[in-house]
This record gives C-alpha cells, sequence and structure tokens, in this order.
C-alpha cells in the first residue's frame, strides 16, 4: 500500500447482525452482510456535508466491529466484501483488518490470512489478559510482521480494554519494525500523545483512537482518526479532520464543537451498543449486538433520538 493513502479518516466500520431468532443466537443473529455491504459503500461515498468525498480508509474488525465474537467464516466473509465494496467501480479505498489476539500464534495467523485476502494493512491490538513485559511485547509484534512480511501494521493502544498501557518508550521499540508505521493510540491522555508524537521516529503516523480527541490530537501533530462516530455521521467527521488537518482552526473547533454532543451520546455504554443503536433509529442496520454486550439502554436510545435530527437523521 502507498502509505500516503493512511491517513485522515479512517472508520472502525460496525458489524451489522440479524436480530436474534432463539436463545442460541446469544444476543444476535447471523451477520447482515447486506447491511454491511451497504454501511461500507455510504462511507466510501461520502455525501453532500462532504462534497461527495468519502472517509479515507476503512478499518474491519476492531473493536467496533465485535471481533471477539465473529466467527472465522464470518470474518472471511466481511474481509472480501469490505475488500470488494472499497475496490468497486476502480475505487482505491484502503482496508485495514483488525487481527489482534492475546496468543501469538493466533495473531500470526490472523495477519497471514488478512494479507492473503488481499487487505492493505491490520490493525494489531496490544495482547490483553496476558500481561507482557515489554520484551514479550516486541517479540509478539515482530512475529506478526514476519507472518506478513510487507504487510503495515497500526499498533492499537487501547488500556481501558487490554489492561495494558503501551507507553511511549515502548512504542518506539515496536516503531523500529519495518512494518508497524502507525499506532491508534485510544489512551485517552493528550500529554502521552504529545510524548508519543514528540519521539516519534520520522516517517511513522499517530491516529486518535478517541473522536472527541481527534482535534487536540491532530493539532499535537497528529495525522488523523480512527472513528467509531464517523459510522453514522461519515460527512460532518470527515469535514472535520479535513480541517484540522488543514490547519483550519476556527472551522475544526466550531465542527468539533457540533460533533461533541453526538460523540459523547455514543460512549454513554460500552461501543459499540450505543451505536447500533444510532444506526438502528437511522434505518441503517438492526441494533443487534452479541453477547456479553446488551443492547443500549432506553435512556441512551432516547438522547440519541434527541440529537440524530439536527443531522438529518431518525424521525
Amino acid at each position: 500500500m502507498d502509505l500516503e493513502r493512511l491517513h485522515g479518516l479512517g472508520v472502525a466500520i460496525a458489524t451489522p447482525f440479524k436480530p436474534a431468532s432463539g436463545p442460541d443466537d446469544f444476543g444476535a443473529g447471523a451477520v447482515d452482510i447486506a447491511a454491511f455491504r451497504a454501511l461500507a459503500r455510504r462511507l466510501i461515498a461520502g455525501g453532500p456535508a462532504s462534497g461527495g468525498r468519502g472517509v479515507d480508509f476503512l478499518v474491519v474488525l476492531g473493536s467496533t466491529g465485535e471481533a471477539a465474537t465473529v466467527t472465522p467464516a464470518e470474518r472471511d466473509e466481511l474481509v472480501a466484501a469490505a475488500i470488494e465494496e472499497a475496490r468497486r467501480d476502480g475505487g482505491k479505498t484502503p482496508v485495514i483488518v483488525g487481527t489482534g489476539h492475546n496468543s501469538t500464534a493466533q495473531a500470526r495467523e490472523l495477519a497471514a490470512r488478512a494479507a492473503a485476502s488481499g487487505a492493505d494493512g491490520i490493525l494489531v491490538v496490544t495482547p490483553y489478559y496476558n500481561k507482557p513485559q515489554p520484551a514479550g511485547l516486541e517479540a509478539h509484534f515482530r512475529a506478526i510482521a514476519a507472518a506478513a512480511p510487507g504487510l503495515p501494521i497500526i499498533v492499537y493502544n487501547v488500556p481501558g480494554r487490554t489492561g495494558l498501557n503501551l507507553l511511549p518508550k515502548e512504542l518506539c521499540r515496536l516503531m523500529a519494525i519495518p512494518e508497524v508505521v502507525a499506532v491508534k493510540e485510544s489512551s485517552g491522555n493528550l500529554a502521552q500523545i504529545g510524548e508519543i508524537l514528540r519521539t516519534m521516529p520520522e516517517g511513522k503516523k499517530l491516529f486518535s483512537g478517541d473522536d472527541a480527541l481527534a482535534l487536540p490530537a491532530i493539532a499535537l501533530g497528529g495525522h488523523g482518526l480512527i472513528s467509531v462516530t464517523a459510522n453514522i455521521l461519515p460527512a460532518e467527521v470527515k469535514a472535520l479532520v479535513d480541517a484540522a488537518l488543514a490547519g483550519r482552526r476556527d472551522e475544526a473547533a466550531r465542527l468539533h464543537a457540533a460533533l461533541l454532543p453526538m460523540t459523547d451520546a455514543l460512549f454513554l455504554e460500552s461501543n459499540p451498543s450505543p451505536l447500533k443503536a444510532a444506526l438502528a433509529l437511522a434505518g441503517l442496520c438492526s441494533d443487534a449486538v452479541r453477547l456479553p454486550l446488551a443492547p443500549a439502554s432506553e435512556a441512551t436510545r432516547a438522547r440519541l433520538a434527541e440529537l440524530l435530527p439536527a443531522f438529518g437523521l431518525g424521525k
């Protein structure tokens, strides 16, 4: 992949599920591949508010995509569908596939499968539960890189989910791996983001993993955002990221302020339950999530229903 195309707005795309048909569906039914394709097309196409410019890249099977509860067969189907939609009519939207696992052997297998599928890169979360030492963490990422030589890796730091915060000095060790080209930084710590950008090797990139911190992260020198909110408001989030990257400070601040209530509402509960509720209210897919996640509460739904009409969505 031309790494110049890995910039701007990426979307951690949701995985739509059909409603549960019985207790054996564990909260949701099969993957709704038709709804997934429609969601991907909507993100790639952009909209009037974005001047017809779609998002810059897709991230399939991240936290928002409920990768932890997707089967291997469903994973293959989703990756193939995303790549097909991204390449439709000569399109070149990069597709990044989440392949992280706390087992190095399984993470290697997932990385190799993503490479074989034609993915443009992979998103690899730091191992959860194991609590690896820095040496083990580096060996983990080197083993993954060896399983898919030349395939760009975005390291995913999300301590709220993994229990491990990847500190800037440890990230620098991973950035020495040629395949590691970027970090999705979701610590929520602006001071840490600033230190990463201060110490990061030339040519590597930082993407905010928190929608609400996209503007300050870019102001510190970040290269874009991997967004949850853009699933429902792709044109509006694209406009924010573009303005921030172009240094249009007043415009970016205005767009940030307009989006912040929606961003906050989408994180009233564990992601992606509120997002699925918003997508359902907008008529884009069902609100089904797989256990152990539960559907968003009525209070969260009411807040989302209150906000969506301002963006031309919902009732």
